[in-house]
Order: structure tokens, then C-alpha cells, then sequence
């Protein structure tokens, strides 16, 4: 039996907070969860478990020792496929045995468990909770074991032509001339059966019809009164090429962060109440390190009182934790994306951005940003120095407390009305107004609509056009399930 000096220091990862790389679990006597953390371990990053700590962070130890190091051992072999082989060491504190099981991350990536199976069984590790993977997912663990980019695949049956190759030639202009060459070397075309066909990547930087091929590549920008979701006072769609997208986005940033000015933008003075460059890092890194493989949600910027932040899909990638990127190392999950953001000077050197922005954070003695992952989504968040409250047109008045929960209320009750009016088939937002009893598509019928799309309860007929004259509005089947509880409760 090894001592604590030989091993790890256990005083340290005792004082520790459960994370990303460690759990405390008190026994074997439950081990499918204990499971469930080699495989998330094994899939996400590696990590640490350590078994014989209550959850109260007393340390009670294992009985038989050697018998449990046994019976875990085989558990692992048993139960997880391909076949893992963790360090487990036994490691004593005051007269106490623990087991400590350490994985690494896996070359034979995913793992998953032989109960479940490889399309169910298959978990990640977020925070500090295991999360099963969906297909998606899964995908994106065998590609990146493989060392294979998402953006480099290329997309059969298209052609040069499915690019917007005047939006391109705009962006570098004056850096290089894109001819067939030049496509190739930065991997907007490949070789592929005979032809030169667009890669992924291609298409979501300039593909004309990108939304058609990759429904959630697009950006929701948002501007939010209060410090919650309850009021959107401001909100746009963003379906720019994404080189574009990152102005666009800004000036969304700078129309609401203009101190002393009201909304309507009459009167503008040159000061920003929000770290510009600080965003700009944040938003440049969202777009470029977005997994544009997962459906679901697009790019979001919500703008509130107090902070602003910013959320792309996709966890980080296998191997990398928060703490990585605070260092400064960097792994590109879309390299024909960075390469191009690269070229056109957005992006600087690798994995320097993350490391400025704490930085500039700190010499403009601003609150450290937050970097955190949720629910599939990697989120940045700017604290804002001083609140900056959403200036209303004083027409409107003073918006009490009362009139607040009323009109949220009467929001509720509206978007009831149309997940009921959704129930048998798809209806246009014309169609819908009629059927509500609205005169018009008013702002309080606008927002309920887009509170519903955010929400995944409705979705559009053409995903691919959303300001097409046959769009249409249906439910999602999470729609279906809530019309069974209120909205929003």
C-alpha cells in the first residue's frame, strides 16, 4: 500500500470542490453512478475518483481495501466498453484507506456503458455532473479521436457555385486574390470523387444557402431589461457570412451600451459603458469555436443590466478544461473557420485571446469575465462595472412593479394561446394573429413568438428562410409535452 507523499496530495484534492476532473463518492455499494463518472472522465477530459469521502468531505475510508480494489477493477471491466484500464492506487490518511481510480483521456474515445449501449450509454462530463451524449455528440468524440475536423469534411453533390464567392472575394480583399488555388490552400474546397467540392467549413463562412445545410448557424442577439429574461426590449437575427457576423454584433453591442443615450440613438456620445474589446475576443471565439455539428440553439448574445454574455453550442473539447484556456492553451475545434479568421487579422495568435481578455479585464480594474459550460453551451460572461439600465421612451412612463407581472402575465397567457392554436397544424404569424383576435402582429405577440422559438416550443416550417411569405410556425414536440403545464412556470 502506497502512502499519500508517494501518490497525489490528497490534503489538496480533499480541499478541492468537485469539478470537471474529480468526484468524492462514499462507496461501491451504488455503482452505476460511479460508472457513469469514468466514462464522462474517460470521454471529456480525465479525472479523478476518489472513493471512501462522504459528501460532507469527512474521509471514513473502505473497509477491505484490497477486496474493493478487486471488485472496482472488475466493475470497470465489466461495465464500460472499449475496455478502460484506470490507475486505482489505495492511498492512507490518518489510518483511513481510500481508493483512488485516476483516468486519462482516451485515445479509444467514446467509451460508454455495455447496459446501455454505444448510441445511449455514452456520457460527458460538465462541471460537475455527467451528461449523456446525444448522436451528435458521439460523433464528435469518434471525429476528434480520429483527428478529423467537422468544417474540413467536405459536402458531396455541391459545387464552387454554392458559395457566395463575392462575399469572400469582399473579405480579402486587398490580402490575397481567391482563385481555385487559394480556395484550396485554405480548405474551402476539396478534392472529392473526381471533383472539387465546398468543405463544411466553406459553406458556414460563405455558404449562400448555409442555413438550408446547418439550420442553427446563425447568431441571436438580444437586449434584456432587468437581469433576467423576463423583458426583451430589443432583439435581432443574424444571418451574416461569419467573418461579417462580428461587426454586425458589435454594433448591435454599441447600440445599447452608449452611455447617456437614449434607444432611439438621437443622442450619441463617444464613450462605451462596455469592455468593446474585451466582447469582441469573446465573440470572435464563440464563432470560431462553436460545434456547428450540434442542433438546437444558435450563437446567443444577451445583453442585461448587469453583465453581458456570450453562449456558443458544444462543450469544450475532449482534453480541454476552463482552466486550459485561462492558460492560454488552445485547441481548434474548426480550423478551416480559424484559418480564415486568421487571414482577415480577427483572430491574432492561438489561444492568446482568452488569455487577453482576463488580462485587459484586470488593467481596467473590471470584474474578472466568467468562463463556464451549461447545458451543452460554453458561456462567457462580462460583468458589467455599473448597472445600465434599458432607457424607455417617456411616452411609455414609469413601468411599475404591477404593470410588469401583468404584462408578463398576459405574455404567458398569450403564448399559451398559440402553442393551443399550433395543436393540429402549422399556422403563419397572419394566420395566428386572426386567430388570437389580434388587429395586428403586435410587439407583445413578436416577443411571445420569439420566446417560443428560444424556447424550442415552436419552430419554423423553412428553417432555412425565415422571412420567407410561406413561412409557418409549428410545434416542436417539447411544445406538444408542455401544453400539458403553463408557459414559463
Amino acid at each position: 500500500m502506497r502512502e499519500t507523499s508517494e501518490t497525489v496530495n490528497i490534503d489538496l484534492l480533499l480541499a478541492a470542490p468537485e469539478g470537471k476532473t474529480l468526484e468524492f463518492k462514499r462507496d461501491l455499494s451504488s455503482p452505476k453512478p460511479l460508472l457513469k463518472t469514468l466514462v464522462a472522465f474517460s470521454n471529456t477530459a480525465g479525472g479523478r475518483l476518489i472513493i471512501g469521502v462522504r459528501d460532507d468531505r469527512q474521509v471514513v475510508g473502505v473497509e477491505d481495501p484490497l477486496g474493493e480494489e478487486e471488485r472496482l477493477c472488475n466493475l470497470i471491466a465489466d461495465s464500460i466498453a472499449p475496455r478502460l484500464v484506470p490507475n486505482v492506487e489505495m492511498v492512507t490518511i490518518n489510518g483511513k484507506t481510500l481508493l483512488i481510480a485516476e483516468v486519462f483521456l482516451s485515445n479509444s474515445r467514446p467509451h460508454f456503458l455495455r447496459s446501455e449501449g454505444p448510441e445511449t450509454g455514452v456520457f460527458v462530463r460538465l462541471g460537475s455532473t455527467n451528461r449523456q451524449a446525444d448522436r451528435q455528440l458521439v460523433a464528435e468524440l469518434h471525429r476528434s479521436a480520429e483527428g478529423i475536423a467537422f468544417d474540413e469534411l467536405p459536402m458531396p453533390g455541391l459545387t464552387a457555385a454554392d458559395l457566395d464567392l463575392t462575399a469572400a472575394a469582399d473579405a480579402f480583399r486587398g490580402r490575397r486574390e481567391l482563385d481555385e488555388k487559394a480556395l484550396l490552400t485554405l480548405k474551402l474546397l476539396r478534392p472529392d470523387q473526381g471533383g472539387l467540392v465546398p468543405t463544411k467549413g466553406a459553406l458556414l463562412l460563405f455558404g449562400k444557402d448555409r442555413i438550408a445545410h446547418f439550420p442553427d448557424a446563425w447568431v441571436q442577439c438580444g437586449r434584456f431589461t432587468g437581469t433576467d429574461k423576463s423583458d426583451i426590449f430589443d432583439h435581432i437575427e443574424l444571418y451574416d457570412p461569419l467573418p461579417r457576423a462580428v461587426e454586425s454584433i458589435m454594433l448591435f453591442l454599441k447600440k445599447h451600451a452608449m452611455r447617456g443615450a437614449d434607444l432611439s440613438g438621437i443622442r450619441r456620445k463617444d464613450v462605451w459603458s462596455i469592455p468593446l474589446s474585451i466582447l469582441r475576443e469573446a465573440v470572435i471565439n464563440a464563432l470560431v469555436h462553436a460545434d456547428y455539428s450540434q442542433r438546437g440553439a444558435p450563437i446567443r448574445i444577451a445583453f442585461f443590466d448587469d453583465r453581458i454574455e456570450v453562449e456558443n453550442p458544444g462543450i469544450l473539447l475532449p482534453g480541454m478544461t476552463i482552466e486550459d484556456m485561462k492558460q492560454g492553451v488552445s485547441k481548434i475545434r474548426n480550423p478551416v473557420i480559424a484559418r480564415v479568421f486568421r487571414e482577415l487579422d480577427l483572430v491574432e495568435q492561438w489561444g492568446s485571446g482568452v488569455r487577453r481578455m482576463f488580462r485587459e479585464a484586470e488593467e481596467q480594474n473590471l470584474p474578472a469575465p466568467e468562463i463556464v459550460e451549461i447545458g451543452m453551451h460554453v458561456r462567457f460572461i462580462a460583468r458589467l462595472p455599473a448597472a445600465i439600465q434599458v432607457d424607455l421612451p417617456e411616452s411609455l412612463g414609469p413601468k411599475t412593479a404591477q404593470s410588469r407581472a401583468q404584462s408578463r402575465a398576459q405574455s404567458r397567457a398569450q403564448s399559451n394561446e398559440i402553442l393551443r392554436a399550433l395543436v393540429h397544424e402549422p399556422f403563419s404569424a397572419n394566420e395566428l394573429v386572426v386567430l388570437l383576435g389580434l388587429k395586428t402582429k403586435t410587439g407583445a405577440f413578436k416577443r411571445s413568438v420569439n420566446e417560443l422559438i428560444e424556447a424550442n416550443l415552436i419552430e419554423y416550417t423553412i428553417p432555412g428562410k425565415p422571412n420567407s411569405r410561406l413561412q409557418k410556425y409549428r410545434l416542436t414536440e417539447k411544445g406538444r409535452k408542455t401544453l400539458e403545464k403553463p408557459v414559463n412556470e
